[in-house]
């Protein structure tokens, strides 16, 4: 008996104090500032021209709870919180029952959240789990009930929640999805809306029909289970496929919403915006998104790539500036949210050679330096060999110039370069061009086997179209709040890290991969694309077993395009063919109104009439222009490495 009795003394106190510390915090959320809902994650995205190309949940896209269908609103509240009107923020019943739950099941497998703390998550860009930001959401979740009552809750929740597809507010959705007003839903329809929050991916209607209407189920068994819908009603969902609309009015993209996340992105590292604001997301962004260039890349990748599983990176960039001026980060952003231009690191292959090449023009060699082109055994410390590779096998068997080989892409002179010059170097002079990304010293670097995020790999080759120059490539032009008052603003700043000779002299070479005066023994590796450029372009093509990459610029214009699969399977050679022509129509669509740009040819540069495989002088015929820097015209330090 004494311990019974102890134990209700105990409960009573808990109970007590329980009471005591809720009626603290509810009074302390009281007097706290009344959050301003209708502010709440409004955020505007403007493309260079100042045209609104994203709008969060903006004052135009908020509609009043009573022009939200009944039915949405029932299906929410019987999925998400069926005691949301009469709790105060916590159901602590359901709270205690999920973690019993969680318990038996040794994990968790159940959660308690109510709409009022969904909502405050949803105002922040970010979800972190740490206890830190928990507490925080608790004492906002306290502010939200004690301010306002629940319909202007669950208004402000409907509005700013995640449907998927970059559909944030349920008239958003609606139209994406019904090409319809969200008062206007019918009851399926809504069931539907109502269950993708869940998993706003894997419910997206567009491209997971099947999953959305499993999840739809789930939802409707909740309101039959809440009696909203009766039993003859909910046998009848669902007995016909239901029509999906899946567009936009406008910027109808499938790929817009990469772009959008690497803004976002970026904003998280300005300094100068204050942090309430970037939790908030009470900001108008404008960027150096070009919408034109972004269409004409999506619409390109769309038509030319014809197997559903490969996927599509891109990045084009003004490399005077380091301005993005358009983004993909795969096939569908509806599909996949994973953004391969800037999350994914892939193997780069040949295109690392120019920064080779580079670096060998540093050091002594000239566009004519030349190594023999064959299959050759490189014999290490401790017996290791390595053989790499032409593609298919194909070798000139004789001395072969820089500007030949890098026309080519051969390997075999690539990897004697490599090791004449030591292996940091290239690692080096990478790192020196911004390629920040850890890059490993071995003899297969120099055929591209490290692994790089696009947006770094694209920051070094920047500083090559830029004509030596490192500048920061940059998505956000400036940021203001929703008052107009600038909070951030782009400073272009550049500054000179590679000899200007040097990379002319690279570009040059570059140049070469699409001239067909360069066609010998085996064929320059884009001139089956030569005959759509309008322009001269520095151009390098990469392969490797899983990734396919097409790099080109000129003063105006860099665009970088890379395909593979996400499980890194092998890639099919048609993935070249693919590649380069999305390029090629994108550069000269993107240039079109503009006039033919190349670099000024520095005033110590000149150029010698040379054969352009074995370089040796030559005054007709297949001539080509090699180039050098005075008096290293006659270096053609032709000594292969082996005999080195």
């Amino acid at each position: 008996m004494r311990k019974i009795r102890f134990l209700i003394k105990m409960g009573i106190f808990f109970f007590c104090a329980f009471l005591i510390v809720m009626t603290g915090l509810y009074t302390y959320a009281y007097f706290s500032p009344k959050l301003e809902l209708t502010s709440i994650g409004q955020m505007y995205i403007y493309d260079k021209n100042n045209t609104l190309v994203y709008q969060g949940s903006g004052a135009s896209e908020w509609v009043n709870l009573q022009d939200i269908s009944s039915y949405l609103k029932d299906a929410v509240i019987s999925v998400e919180d069926k005691n949301f009107y009469k709790h105060q923020g916590f159901d602590y019943l359901r709270i205690l029952k999920a973690g019993i739950t969680n318990i038996k099941n040794k994990g968790i497998v159940q959660g308690a959240s109510t709409i009022s703390q969904q909502y405050i998550k949803n105002m922040y860009l970010d979800f972190d789990q740490t206890w830190k930001r928990k507490i925080e959401e608790a004492f906002l979740t306290l502010e939200l009930e004690v301010h306002y009552d629940k319909d202007a809750i669950l208004e402000g929740y409907l509005n700013t929640i995640n449907f998927g597809a970059g559909n944030y507010g349920i008239e958003n959705a609606s139209k994406y999805y019904f090409n319809k007003n969200a008062s206007d839903l019918s009851l399926e329809e809504a069931i539907m809306l109502a269950g993708i929050p869940k998993n706003p991916s894997k419910y997206n209607p567009v491209n997971h029909y099947d999953d959305c209407i499993d999840r739809a189920k789930i939802v409707a068994k909740a309101m039959l289970n809440n009696k909203i819908i009766d039993e003859e009603t909910y046998n009848q969902l669902f007995q016909e496929k239901i029509e999906i609309y899946g567009k936009r009015e406008a910027n109808n993209l499938q790929m817009l919403m990469y772009y959008q996340d690497a803004v976002l992105k970026e904003l998280k590292t300005l300094k100068g915006i204050p942090t309430s604001l970037l939790e908030s997301g009470s900001l108008k962004i404008y960027t150096a998104l070009d919408m034109s260039a972004q269409e004409k890349l999506e619409t390109e990748i769309l038509e030319k790539v014809l197997d559903e599983n490969l996927q599509v990176a891109s990045v084009l960039i003004e490399p005077e500036t380091g301005a993005v001026r358009a983004l993909t980060g795969g096939m569908d952003y509806a599909e996949s949210q994973f953004n391969r231009a800037i999350q994914a690191k892939r193997q780069v292959g040949s295109t690392m050679k120019p920064f080779l090449y580079y670096a060998a023009l540093e050091n002594g060699m000239t566009s004519s330096s030349t190594f023999v082109s064959e299959p050759t055994n490189f014999v290490f410390s401790s017996d290791k060999v390595y053989s790499p590779s032409n593609y298919n096998d194909i070798y000139a068997n004789q001395n072969i110039t820089m500007a030949a080989a890098l026309a080519y892409s051969d390997n075999i002179y690539a990897v004697k370069t490599h090791l004449f010059l030591g292996e940091e170097t290239l690692v080096k002079t990478a790192e020196k061009a911004g390629i920040t990304e850890e890059l490993i010293a071995n003899p297969s670097l120099a055929l591209g086997t490290s692994e790089l995020s696009m947006l770094n790999f694209a920051h070094g080759y920047t500083t090559l179209a830029s004509g030596g120059y490192l500048t920061d490539n940059y998505f956000i032009e400036k940021v203001e709040d929703l008052k107009g008052n600038i909070l951030y603003e782009h400073k272009n700043q550049k500054k000179m890290v590679l000899n200007s000779n040097y990379v002319y002299i690279l570009n040059e070479m570059l140049s070469n991969t699409s001239n067909s005066k360069f066609q010998s023994y085996t064929s320059p590796t884009a001139l089956s694309i030569a005959n759509k450029m309008s322009r001269k372009y520095a151009l390098k093509t990469g392969t490797t077993k899983t990734d396919y990459w097409t790099i080109g610029y000129n003063k105006d214009a860099l665009l970088m395009i890379w395909l593979g699969f996400d499980d890194a399977r092998d890639i099919t050679d048609k993935a070249s063919t693919w590649a380069k022509n999305i390029w090629v129509n994108t550069m000269e669509n993107y240039l079109q109104d503009k006039p033919s740009n190349w670099y000024e040819t520095p005033p110590n540069i000149i150029g010698v009439l040379e054969d352009p495989v074995t370089g040796n002088p030559v005054t007709n015929g297949k001539a080509s222009v090699f180039y050098y820097v005075k008096g290293s015209e006659g270096n053609r330090l032709s000594t292969d490495l082996q005999e080195e």
